[in-house]
């Protein structure tokens, strides 16, 4: 900036000794001279100008490989990797990717799979408000947005956003967001959930009735709002609701609408951190309600605690009902464990599980988990 304005005070300084050495200059001459210094000064001052952002592309991903000893037996399982592709077109517009492959491989059809989680276009419209149209996460839940494995404990993921959320749950459509400093909102439109009324024992299930984009039905979308809290350091308050006018998308018999309320909350202070859940999914209709399944809700309360850096416990209580046939739905799960973590981005898991209620299954889960 000095070289800068060190040549434009001799520029325009040049034409008025020209014009005290000489005969006085007509007005021609002095527009002429004018119109050469401007063009002079946009030169040097596009030289000084940082070129645009360039474009650019990431990768990334994350995986974790399980061992599950329960009493329904023994399981080694690569859960999951999942391949991350982001490409960033300017300062304000984004592409975003996963590619999801479960249990290690695909056989003929069965067993394992491969599958989009997501892929959107982000635009920022302001410093307060984006968009995102594609596909994308949903907007509920704490881990269905943020399931990472080095981002939570335990070695599988809690079984209330498991069913009830039901995480990952991802759907095409377009969702905005809006940040007012600690408060934020989002607002989306998107394919909504479609019933199962045929497979025999999972019947309406929620977790059964995602889409997530592949071919989906589409009569009937789904409207999806969320409110956070983060204003107070170490404070998560969210609540989300959605609303689907067909759980059945016009396909299915004795069904109406579909209503998901969910809350939680997260509260760090220095190494304690605190969660609590809690969500619930009706479905109207006859047909569900004759299987039980017209409410399916759960809940839980974690604790954890930082012992080092490296090293934190926690201990998870968790209450959840799907409904179903028989008198006792509803299963509780209480776990336990340690996860400690070689480098911030790779954790090694143990948890013990007890379970009462439906379904009882007892043992304890070994796992490995990384992210990039």
């Amino acid at each position: 900036m000095r070289h800068l304005f060190k040549a434009t005070t001799i520029s325009l300084l040049a034409p008025v000794s020209a014009f005290a050495a000489s005969a006085a200059p007509t007005l021609e001459d002095l527009q002429k001279q004018i119109d050469a210094q401007q063009q002079r000064i946009a030169s040097l001052e596009q030289a000084q100008t940082p070129a645009a952002e360039p474009s650019k592309t990431f990768f990334g991903g994350y995986g974790e490989l399980h061992y599950n000893n329960l009493d329904s037996g023994e399981e080694l399982d690569l859960h999951r990797v999942v391949l991350f592709i982001g490409h960033r077109f300017d300062s304000r517009t984004r592409f975003n990717s996963e590619i999801e492959i479960e249990h290690a491989f695909v056989e003929g059809g069965e067993g394992g799979e491969v599958a989009v989680e997501q892929a959107f276009v982000e635009r920022d419209w302001n410093n307060q408000w984006k968009s995102r149209f594609g596909l994308f996460l949903m907007p509920v839940g704490i881990i269905n947005e943020r399931h990472e494995p080095p981002t939570f404990y335990g070695v599988e993921r809690n079984p209330v956003e498991r069913n009830i959320v039901p995480a990952t749950w991802s759907e095409g459509g377009i969702q905005t967001i809006g940040t007012f400093g600690g408060l934020s909102v989002d607002l989306a439109v998107s394919g909504g959930i479609q019933v199962d009324d045929q497979t025999a024992g999972r019947e309406f299930l929620i977790r059964d009735s995602r889409q997530g984009a592949s071919e989906a039905a589409a009569s009937s979308p789904a409207y999806t709002a969320r409110v956070q809290w983060r204003g107070t350091p170490g404070l998560e308050l969210s609540l989300s609701a959605m609303y689907q006018d067909d759980a059945g998308q016009g396909e299915v018999d004795n069904v109406g609408a579909a209503t998901l309320v969910q809350a939680h909350a997260i509260y760090r202070v220095r190494a304690l951190d605190l969660r609590a859940l809690y969500a619930r999914f009706e479905l109207d209709g006859s047909a569900p309600a004759a299987l039980n399944r017209d409410v399916q809700d759960g809940g839980y309360l974690e604790a954890s605690y930082k012992i080092t850096p490296e090293l934190g416990v926690f201990t998870r209580y968790n209450v959840y009902d799907n409904g179903g046939s028989g008198d006792e739905t509803e299963t509780r799960q209480t776990n336990a464990g340690i996860n400690y973590w070689l480098i911030p981005e790779v954790v090694l898991k143990a948890d013990y599980q007890w379970q009462s209620g439906a379904g009882a299954d007892d043992g304890f889960n070994l796992g490995v988990g990384y992210q990039f």
